[in-house]
C-alpha cells in the first residue's frame, strides 16, 4: 500500500474512486425534489384571541454605547438650553429695571440697616466704660530718618528703609 495514493487511512485510491462512483450513481437515480424556501399565509389574523403573547428577542441595530452617548448628548443639550433660558430671563429682568423699582426694593432694607446701626450705636455707647487718661510732665517725640535704603531683586523687588 502506497501512502501517497491513499485518500483515507487504509483505503487505496482505486477503492475510493469506486465508492465515489457508487454514491454518484445512487444519487443520480433519485428524482430531484423541489422544496419551497418560503411560505406566505394570506389568512387575516384575528382582531383578538386567546393566544398568549410571544416573547420577541431584542435585536437592536444601534449598539448600547451609541444609544448612551445619544441620550447623554440630549441631556447636555437640554441642560444648556435651560441655562440659556435662565440667563435670558435674568437679562430681561435687568433690562426692565427702573429707578423706582430699585428704590421700592432696596429702601426697606436700607431703612432696616439704618435702624440696626442706630440701635447698635446706642447700645455700644451705653456699655462703653468711661476712661480718662491724664498725663503730667513734658513729652518729647524724637524720630530720625536716615536715608539708608537697599533694594534687592529683579522681578520681585524689595526695598528696606532704615528708620531710627
Amino acid at each position: 500500500m502506497d501512502p501517497l495514493n491513499t485518500t483515507q487511512p487504509g483505503m487505496p485510491e482505486s477503492e475510493a474512486a469506486a465508492e465515489a462512483r457508487r454514491l454518484i450513481d445512487e444519487w443520480a437515480s433519485k428524482p430531484v425534489r423541489h422544496h419551497p424556501t418560503s411560505f406566505r399565509d394570506d389568512t387575516e389574523p384575528p382582531a383578538f384571541g386567546t393566544t398568549p403573547p410571544v416573547r420577541q428577542e431584542d435585536h437592536r441595530i444601534v449598539p448600547a454605547w451609541a444609544a448612551g452617548i445619544a441620550v447623554a448628548s440630549i441631556g447636555v443639550g437640554a441642560g444648556v438650553t435651560g441655562i440659556g433660558c435662565g440667563a435670558w430671563l435674568v437679562l430681561q429682568g435687568l433690562a426692565s429695571v427702573t429707578l423706582n423699582s430699585v428704590l421700592m426694593v432696596t429702601l426697606p432694607f436700607a431703612g432696616l440697616a439704618m435702624a440696626a446701626t442706630a440701635i447698635g450705636g446706642a447700645i455700644s455707647k451705653a456699655r462703653a466704660a468711661v476712661t480718662k487718661n491724664v498725663y503730667e510732665g513734658p513729652v518729647t517725640h524724637h524720630t530720625e530718618i536716615h536715608n539708608n535704603s537697599t533694594t534687592r531683586g529683579a522681578f520681585f523687588a524689595r526695598t528696606r528703609n532704615e528708620i531710627y
